[in-house]
This record gives structure tokens, C-alpha cells and sequence, in this order.
């Protein structure tokens, strides 16, 4: 017979009693986050520098008049290239050649002088020695002949000055460029000793760009030089530049010029690239990135561009430690090779960088390793 406490509606009613006073089960702990390490190892990379530079003509020539007068022409086009010797003005030739014609009557005179003094010495001559005449007139005829040469000699000289001033109206292209915007209209009064130039010519083929190095970038590449730590491999630095939109100039250039002091407003010293620029695609006055090949640096640690965690202090990346732990590490960080940046201090060989999984891997927690890549 059963007990009437063990019948089955009894049973319904006190095993979910029995449940809910049950002890609570532990919830199951979350796995460690997944990341990707990679070892780091020092090795060779390309020694390169970025800086701000600026392009200049190769040679400015401000044009400027050698006579005076009424600007009667421009025979060339504002802003376009022009070809050594070309005709840019005319001013008005008219007075200078009125001057030409008076020194040209003047030298005929002079000439007809010189003539008739040269024809009396030479009749004196023979009837001093004849004593026929007195020494006194022989010295008047020699000093006469000596008068009428030397009044010749500047007589021709204002010939020649004459014809170099109606010359000068005529003002050529100094050298081969493009020229600017011109300073004076036709019908204005040139004057010789303004200071405003007609108009400036800008060779541009070659061009240079300048551009400025801090001295203690210059002691670092000599120090790196003299340890070892830096090879040229006895090559030129080769000079890029990259234009404002981002585009690199096709051609490269070369150092042609090292200033022999440092700048004690800025510490800089200043340097200089030559470019060739046959298409004139470089203006005078452009604003560059200058890219300077110097070499190779041994011995450095690069990370990728994506490991890198940037706070409002400090740069930082994050590293695991043996146990599997995370650690963050304050970086300095140098130059960037594409997608690597170079790290100037905080890192050594050996340690394992946080590369994938920076979002889930904080630091003091316990990651597991997915994959570790040897760089």
C-alpha cells in the first residue's frame, strides 16, 4: 500500500519546489580574446627624410631699360616663353637717333679737321728741317694735327655712343624663360633709374627647389655614418618631391648646394636640389614635399601603421608578455616606410606586438594567441 504523500500529484507539486532551492550554477567564463602577434626583429630599411621645400627659377632676370623715353611697343606675350635675344620693347627711337646723326656731323667735321692738320705737318715737316721755317710754327702745325686727332678719337666715341643708345631702344631677352605680367603700358615715360623692372624672365629648365635641414637631423646622419649604423654605399642622396596634390614629379633631382652655415633663427641649414623641368610643369613659388634618399639605416624596428594606438598624450602599442598577458608601451616613433613606421624608442628585439585583435586584447587581460608572425 502507499503512502499517500508519495502519489504522483503529490510529486508534481514538490520537485519544482525542491528546484527552485537548488543551489544557482556558475555562469561559464568568457574565453580570452584572440589576437595576432608579431615578433619584432630589427632589420635594414631605407633612410629617407620628408621635408618642406620650395621651388625657384633657376635664374630671375628683372629686364630693365638702358635709355629713357616713351615705351612705344611690347612685342611679346605676358606670361609666355621667349627666346634669348628676342625683342621684348621698343621705346621711341626717334631722339637718339637725332643724337646719332649730330655725333655722326660732328665726327665728319672732326675728320675734315684731322685732314687738313695732318695735310700742314706734312708740308711743315720737310721746311723745318730746311730750316725754311721757324721752330714755333713747326710745334703750332704738331699741335694742331695732335688737337685735331684727339677731338676725332672722342668724336668717334660719341658715334659710338649714339648708335649703342638707339640700340638700347630696342630691348631684347636677356636670357631664354617665361616672362611675367609687364609693369608699364605702352605710352608711359620709361625712366633708367626706376626701380621697377619692365618685366622679370624665369628660366625654368633647370629649376631649383630649396629646402631646409634641422641641425640636429644633419648631426644624427653623421653620427650614423661614423658608427655604422648608416650606409650610403658611397651613392648621392637622391631628391624627390611630391607636388601639392599628392603626385610625385616624375623626374628626380640632385643636391647641387650645401650651406656652409647654420641658420641661428631657425637651426637649419640650408640646402638646395637642381630638377630638370623640360615640360615646365614646376612654377617658381610652388610650396613641395621634398623626399631625401639618404641611404640605409641597420638595426631598426618597424611596426605596422595599424598597430599603432594613438591617445590624447601619449603613442602607444600593445605587447604580450610571456604569460599571455597584455601590456601597453609608450612609443616614439619615426619616420613611415608605406605601411610600417619606424620605432625610435620604446621597443626591443624579441617582443611580441599586438598586430590583429587591439579592439578585444586590454591591457592586464589574458589573450590567446591565433597566430605569431616573425617580421
Amino acid at each position: 500500500m502507499h503512502h499517500p504523500l508519495f502519489r504522483p500529484s503529490w510529486l508534481c507539486l514538490i520537485l519544482p519546489l525542491l528546484a527552485a532551492c537548488a543551489p544557482p550554477r556558475q555562469a561559464a567564463e568568457p574565453a580570452p580574446p584572440t589576437v595576432t602577434l608579431q615578433t619584432l626583429r630589427p632589420h635594414s630599411v631605407p633612410l629617407r627624410m620628408e621635408l618642406v621645400g620650395e621651388t625657384a627659377g633657376y635664374r630671375d632676370v628683372q629686364v630693365r631699360p638702358r635709355v629713357g623715353g616713351i615705351l612705344l611697343k611690347r612685342a611679346y606675350v605676358e606670361g609666355q616663353a621667349v627666346k634669348k635675344g628676342q625683342a621684348l620693347f621698343m621705346i621711341d627711337p626717334a631722339p637718339y637717333q637725332a643724337v646719332l646723326e649730330q655725333a655722326l656731323g660732328a665726327q665728319a667735321e672732326s675728320q675734315a679737321t684731322l685732314d687738313k692738320a695732318t695735310a700742314d705737318r706734312k708740308r711743315i715737316e720737310p721746311l723745318f728741317k730746311e730750316d725754311a721755317v721757324s721752330r714755333m710754327d713747326y710745334d703750332n702745325a704738331v699741335a694742331a694735327h695732335n688737337a685735331a686727332r684727339a677731338v676725332k678719337q672722342a668724336a668717334d666715341a660719341k658715334v659710338k655712343e649714339a648708335r649703342l643708345n638707339l640700340g638700347y631702344t630696342r630691348v631684347d631677352a636677356p636670357i631664354a624663360g617665361m616672362t611675367s605680367k609687364q609693369a608699364l603700358s605702352e605710352g608711359s615715360l620709361i625712366r633708367t633709374d626706376s626701380d621697377l623692372p619692365l618685366t622679370t624672365i624665369t628660366q625654368l629648365d633647370p629649376l631649383y627647389v630649396n629646402f631646409a635641414v634641422s641641425e640636429q637631423d644633419q648631426l644624427n646622419f653623421e653620427h650614423g655614418i661614423a658608427d655604422g649604423s648608416i650606409q650610403t654605399n658611397g651613392q648621392k642622396a637622391r631628391v624627390r618631391i611630391r607636388l601639392a596634390d599628392g603626385s610625385e614629379y616624375p623626374l628626380s633631382g640632385e643636391l647641387n648646394f650645401h650651406d656652409n652655415r647654420v641658420d641661428p633663427r631657425t637651426g637649419t641649414i640650408s640646402r638646395r636640389a637642381i630638377f630638370s623641368n623640360p615640360q615646365g610643369k614646376l612654377l617658381p613659388g610652388q610650396f613641395v614635399r621634398v623626399l631625401l634618399d639618404l641611404g640605409t639605416r641597420n638595426d631598426v624596428i618597424t611596426v605596422p601603421e595599424t598597430a599603432i594606438i594613438q591617445s590624447q598624450t601619449e603613442t602607444l602599442v600593445l605587447l604580450v608578455d610571456k604569460n599571455n598577458r597584455v601590456q601597453s608601451r609608450p612609443v616614439k616613433l619615426g619616420a613611415q616606410l608605406g605601411k610600417e613606421v619606424v620605432v625610435e624608442s620604446g621597443l626591443a628585439a624579441g617582443e611580441r606586438l599586438v598586430v590583429d585583435g587591439l579592439m578585444k586584447a586590454q591591457p592586464g587581460a589574458t589573450v590567446r594567441v591565433a597566430a605569431e608572425e616573425r617580421k
